[in-house]
């Protein structure tokens, strides 16, 4: 597929790529769990990206091995200013075990799938092997694992609060969230004479300090330190809510955490990304493919689902409990141009093996593109972790008009078959408006639009649950909403004469539900006419508040007591009612209906 293209156009992976570029020494070497794949969906390549654009000689170490003599972490010498150090674009222990801690058989971001190809733990693990072959050398560590770990955490695979993963694995910097701009400041101050030691005024970075930062009380939050969260579970919860608040502020404060006789010290978000600055992230010129080196390998499984995608916009303001997209990427949205994105439309067409179909245009949220407040001045004063839970901000412009509009444009390419929205929606920011709203703000065109040209026969959505006191811990819309949704689409397909399908994601063992809670969804969905696919059991993923309550059974909010379900047999008896149609589960279902004193149920599922 790309062998057509010269080696030159990829970043450097091997010890003979460097050479034939004429360097003698590398500026930066970046080590990933993932496979290279010079993509703009992979963390690892973006990072690299920037660094070249920036004038700097930089080669990325993709998947070393961990357990010989550790020739990959050499192979390439010693960078002249730092390492870069990634588990990849997922934490390695939910790339690597089930929410019943199963080790999984595959890992989508290795060719072939094959598994075992990062160890447990990987950006500790892969820092500490540095540090130890070359102790000399700063490190930098990031991704996913490295931002989501920053402060003290809740560890689902060791059942057990872990401290802050720079603490853990000795990195000297860590960079959190989207680190295009961070990377960019570090390398003009390390051009500019100052010691590695002085990065520590950058935001978006953590650090190790040995003294207690001497900061105004209006510009700090000082946490509980780690020692008392081990012994208190209030204290870890109340922690959590200055972390996440403070994440998604735009003047935020700096957080600082005690463990032992050190601070960790978290230095508040970088400014938004102007809609310029995030063009040029995406206008790099990438080649969009896989590295040569795995051309007689077999495909890279998490590449080809999106090889074809584009993202519009970074940011979610939906804030759900269980998800962590705000924790790294932050609720304001950031967009890109039009130009840009209908660009990078034109890139697709010419890339070699494209079909004519683009799999996926969307964003962490796909319908959340150009939206913002109205008045900047009091999203400046915002602290609601959500835009739109419990309910829509007055504040905010949710117009779906831009949107509609560059779906058209999209698929008006000559090169362009078809243009496909992947990404899921928040569809309770188009459903059940009233007319003037509907009309100013295209919500029923957008609705239209989507379900009649972008979804590849099924449209998936995330209502999550059906029981309102779930959705209000996941900080999630009634299920009156995809009820409309729902009615909506098979009035479309009734009206188009079509059979596209709509496809709803649940969760199961989420905190706040009950067996009670699960016996409702059952019914609930099966009067729906649906029989459910897309589901999943809660996994405590780090910095979520869903987690935090998992772990303390408070909600870091209000320190009441929460439901939880912890226990292997117990969730998976949860998970059972997905499946009550199923021969094997009537009679265990009948017996839980009964236990549960939901008997009137069993009549409406097995009538």
């Amino acid at each position: 597929m790309n062998k057509q293209i010269p080696i030159s156009k990829w970043i450097p992976i091997t010890k003979k790529e460097v050479e034939q570029r004429g360097w003698e020494q590398l500026d930066v070497i970046l080590v990933s769990g993932d496979a290279y794949v010079d993509h703009p969906a992979f963390g690892a390549a973006v990072i690299a990206r920037v660094i070249e654009k920036e004038g700097y000689k930089v080669a990325i170490v993709p998947q070393p091995n961990w357990r010989d003599d550790l020739r990959d972490f050499k192979k390439l010498g010693k960078p002249r200013l730092f390492f870069g150090v990634t588990a990849g674009n997922m934490d390695s222990m939910v790339n690597h075990y089930t929410a019943h801690i199963r080790k999984r058989s595959n890992d989508a971001y290795t060719p072939a799938g094959r598994a075992g190809q990062r160890p447990d733990y990987a950006l500790t693990v892969y820092v500490k092997t540095l540090k130890k072959l070359f102790p000399d050398v700063p490190v930098i560590a990031g991704g996913i694992e490295g931002s989501l770990r920053r402060l003290t955490h809740y560890d689902y695979w060791s059942d057990k609060l872990k401290p802050s993963v720079l603490f853990e694995c000795g990195a000297d910097l860590l960079i959190y969230g989207m680190g295009e701009m961070v990377i960019k400041e570090v390398l003009q101050k390390l051009s500019a004479g100052k010691h590695f030691s002085e990065l520590n005024t950058i935001n978006q970075t953590v650090y190790l300090s040995s003294t207690k930062p001497n900061l105004e009380k209006d510009k700090a939050t000082f946490l509980f330190s780690h020692e008392e969260c081990l012994h208190s579970k209030t204290k870890f919860a109340k922690n959590f809510r200055h972390i996440e608040t403070e994440s998604n502020r735009v003047q935020a404060k700096t957080l600082v955490q005690g463990i032992e006789d050190k601070y960790i010290v978290v230095n508040p978000p970088f400014p938004l990304f102007t809609e310029k600055e995030l063009d040029a992230v995406y206008d790099l010129p990438y080649t969009r493919l896989p590295h040569p080196k795995y051309n007689k390998k077999a495909p890279i499984p998490a590449y080809d689902m999106i090889k074809d995608s584009i993202t519009m916009h970074r940011g979610c303001f939906g804030g759900c409990s269980f998800c962590t997209i705000s924790a790294h990427q932050g609720k304001f949205i950031s967009s890109r141009s039009e130009k840009s994105i209908l660009k990078e439309v034109d890139q697709i067409t010419k890339t070699p093996g494209f079909k004519g179909n683009i799999s996926d245009l969307g964003g962490p949220s796909a319908n959340m593109y150009k939206m913002q407040g109205v008045d900047l001045s009091i999203c400046a004063k915002c602290r609601r972790p959500s835009c739109i839970f419990p309910e829509i901000c007055f504040n905010l412009n949710t117009n779906h008009k831009p949107l509609t509009q560059l779906y058209r444009k999209a698929e008006a390419h000559p090169g362009i078959k078809r243009v496909f929205v992947g990404s899921g929606v928040r569809y309770d920011l188009f459903i059940d408006k009233k007319k003037e709203e509907d009309k100013k703000n295209g919500y029923t065109e957008y609705a239209e639009q989507l379900i009649r040209n972008h979804v590849s026969g099924r449209l998936k959505v995330a209502p999550e649950h059906t029981a309102d006191a779930v959705l209000k811990v996941m900080r999630k819309p009634s299920f009156m909403y995809f009820h409309k949704l729902k009615k909506l689409f098979d009035d479309l397909n009734k009206k188009d004469k079509t059979q596209r399908q709509i496809i709803p994601y649940f969760i199961s063992s989420h905190p706040g539900c009950r067996l009670e809670d699960m016996a409702e969804l059952a019914v609930d969905t099966k009067e729906q006419g649906l029989r459910l696919e897309q589901i999943q059991d809660f996994t405590p993923t780090p910095m979520t508040v869903a987690t935090v309550i998992y772990y303390t059974g408070l909600h870091p909010y209000t320190l009441k007591k929460v439901f939880r379900t912890t226990s292997l047999p117990a969730k998976k008896l949860q998970q059972k009612f997905f499946f009550w149609y199923k021969p094997e589960n009537r009679e265990s279902i009948k017996s839980l209906l009964k236990k549960i004193h939901r008997g009137n149920f069993i009549r409406r599922l097995y009538k």
